[in-house]
């Protein structure tokens, strides 16, 4: 059963490519080493690993999570359906399968804000997240968010009035969460596509907030940094 708590204080490489290996650091290094080995070995096949990567590079992911929080600001109808359906509201944009079987959506306020944790393990929202971050991971932020959630955040560059309360969510095998952040001002012109640019990752898990309009220039790459970052 799900447990929550309040606190209210690139392409592929394939073996080919040897002479690329100087230029990767010592992880990947040893990882593409490790994928040299077992597929001449003939216990890979290097294009299945490459569909594994495409779909979540391009499939899964953020960006999945980042068009139903930009759904859920731009239709009152939809955002009610995330409240109650969860699971179902996120399946109809396309977006279901392994690790998001059931999910819950947590909607922060001006007097709440949401934050997501697995205490146990690392249970996370792959279809609409992608592959958890390393730090989603890690002992100490699986103890200290439920223990020091305001000092964790802090640590992530939010820092919140000490009047709103953080709530926290441990995930499981069973149900797992996602964060829908408050929507930023002067945001009335935008649409989904424009929106979903302001949607970070760490904003649905709930160690950070969406970005503000301007923020980002009009050529700028998407998602923006803060979704793909430590995730190695």
């Amino acid at each position: 059963m799900s447990k929550q708590s309040e606190n209210g204080n690139g392409t592929h490489a394939h073996h080919h490519d040897h002479h690329h290996d100087n230029e990767l650091d010592p992880f990947a290094a040893r990882v593409k080493a490790l994928e040299t080995i077992l597929t001449e070995k003939g216990l890979i096949d290097p294009s299945a690993v490459d569909a594994i990567v495409e779909t979540y590079e391009h499939k899964v992911g953020p960006r999945n999570g980042a068009r139903v929080v930009a759904k859920t600001w731009s239709d009152p109808g939809f955002a009610q359906w995330l409240r109650e359906d969860a699971t179902s509201a996120i399946a109809s944009l396309g977006y279901s399968g392994r690790q998001g079987e059931h999910m819950q959506a947590v909607f922060n306020t001006l007097d709440t804000h949401n934050l997501v944790v697995c205490t146990l393990c690392s249970c996370y929202p792959w279809t609409v997240l992608g592959v958890p971050p390393v730090w989603y991971k890690a002992p100490a932020y699986r103890s200290r968010a439920v223990i020091d959630p305001r000092g964790v955040l802090a640590e992530f560059g939010t820092v919140l009035p000490e009047t709103t309360r953080i709530r926290v969510w441990d995930s499981t095998a069973e149900l797992r969460y996602l964060v829908v952040p408050m929507r930023p001002p002067e945001t009335d012109d935008l649409n989904e596509d424009e929106l979903a640019r302001l949607v970070t990752r760490d904003s649905m898990i709930g160690t950070g907030l969406p970005l503000r309009p301007g923020s980002l220039s009009p050529d700028a790459l998407w998602p923006p940094q803060a979704l793909d970052g430590d995730n190695a």
